[in-house]
């Protein structure tokens, strides 16, 4: 589990402890810490900038000849290969005498005979892993989206890659930590501080169907004790917020959109395992839970056909579109028209679920939090908050009713010592 100090100190003060004297404190009380790092140490002159112009290189057929705005009295030529670059993009611009990557430094110089005075930068040239950068830049440069982001200010703060970040070695018996609710709720244990976390709130749902929408139920209760159906309508499929993507990043997650992004985002916030279905692909306006039939298949999201046996599977028209608790179906995934998400929040055996993981080979970061032991009281609270980030970011609506199929009622644990 990656801790973002930047994300942490939205619920608790830390200003007066440093971020390593919380790692090695942490691994004094009980997680022990596996590194605590600066994504952006080392990184310097990287600005904000804003691409005016961009004409092909005379004396090149790939090359471009861009003037960028960087907050300065004159704007700067620079010459660029990236495929995707266009005028009136904010990227990254790494001006004379920077550093990026690996200690590179980057002077004035000539490209076949044109005058470059620095360099415009991907995500990987500064340090970020090819497998957490956005699709759409993996190939090219990196572009901010985000309004707010002001041209000539420092883009390794804009990416929050100044932020350090605590990593956490997570033991089977302390999946609480493998959160930043459960983690901001140890820290403050530790240093007697107090958070401002909504608390946790359990909630049972009362109905099996959201009327005309969709139905949900479940044929063995041991193998879901909980599913609960959201529906968020009138939706439109982005780019996620900068801080989303950059809080992503941060905790080892690619950012894709800002649908698929808030299940990731609320999987690592609550440790509360999400998927969003594409409404409109479902076979039918119906859910159900089931165990597989033997030789039944399903495509996952990773485009590979997995044969099932016995796996817990989320069934529609009869036919598998998920598999329980470690990944979705091709089928039904979250597409650029999108416009109707089905959001599952649900708790699945943790045996089903490891034995599936293991059977297909396929390792995910629900699966992990599935076979170690999620929060029984957030399930429906990390499900509706998720959908209301769905309806903001997607500019959509969320059903005022979700349905649910669920057979438990939260007893607290009772510890019992004796006064010696």
């Amino acid at each position: 589990m990656k801790l973002s100090y930047e994300w942490l100190n939205e619920y608790i003060d830390l200003s007066q402890i440093t971020p390593q004297e919380l790692g090695e404190k942490m691994s004094r009380t009980g997680i022990e810490v596996d590194s605590v790092t600066v994504p952006g140490e080392g990184l310097k002159g990287l600005v904000v900038g804003l691409a005016t112009e961009v004409v092909d290189h005379p004396d090149s057929d790939h090359l471009h000849v861009v003037t960028v705005e960087v907050g300065q009295d004159e704007p700067l030529q620079i010459v660029c290969g990236a495929p995707n670059i266009a005028a009136g993009q904010k990227i990254i611009v790494a001006t004379h005498g920077a550093r990026i990557a690996g200690g590179h430094k980057i002077k004035r110089g000539k490209l076949r005979g044109v005058e470059s005075q620095g360099m415009i930068c991907s995500l990987q040239e500064i340090g970020v892993p090819s497998n957490l950068v956005p699709k759409e830049y993996e190939d090219g440069i990196y572009v901010f989206t985000d309004d707010s982001i002001e041209v000539g200010s420092d883009a390794v703060h804009a990416l929050a890659l100044d932020s350090a970040i605590v990593e956490l070695d997570i033991t089977a018996n302390r999946s609480d930590a493998l959160s930043m609710r459960g983690s901001v709720h140890e820290i403050g244990a530790i240093y007697n501080l107090k958070n401002n976390l909504e608390p946790d709130a359990f909630e049972k749902g009362t109905s099996s169907e959201i009327p005309g929408v969709v139905t949900v139920s479940v044929e063995n209760e041991a193998d879901a004790p909980a599913y609960h159906a959201f529906l968020i309508e009138g939706v439109k499929v982005a780019p996620s917020p900068q801080w989303m993507q950059n809080r992503l990043i941060a905790a080892g997650v690619r950012p894709i959109n800002n649908l698929v992004d808030v299940t990731n985002y609320i999987l690592m916030e609550y440790g509360q395992p999400l998927h969003a279905f594409d409404y409109d692909k479902l076979p039918e306006k119906a859910i159900h839970v089931r165990r597989a039939t033997e030789g039944e298949t399903l495509v996952t999201l990773d485009g590979e056909e997995r044969t099932l046996e016995n796996e817990i599977v989320i069934t529609s028209g009869g036919r598998p579109v998920a598999l329980a608790g470690v990944m979705g179906g091709l089928d039904t995934e979250i597409s650029d028209e999108t416009t109707t998400v089905l959001l599952e929040a649900a708790l699945f055996d943790p045996k089903a679920v490891r034995l599936a993981s293991q059977k297909h080979n396929l390792r995910s970061e629900s699966s992990a939090r599935f076979e170690k032991g999620i929060n029984k009281a957030t399930i429906v609270q990390a499900g509706k908050r998720a959908a209301a980030l769905i309806a903001e970011l997607g500019g959509g609506t969320v059903k005022e009713k979700f349905a649910s199929a669920q057979s438990y009622d939260l007893e607290l644990p009772v510890v019992s010592i004796t006064l010696e």
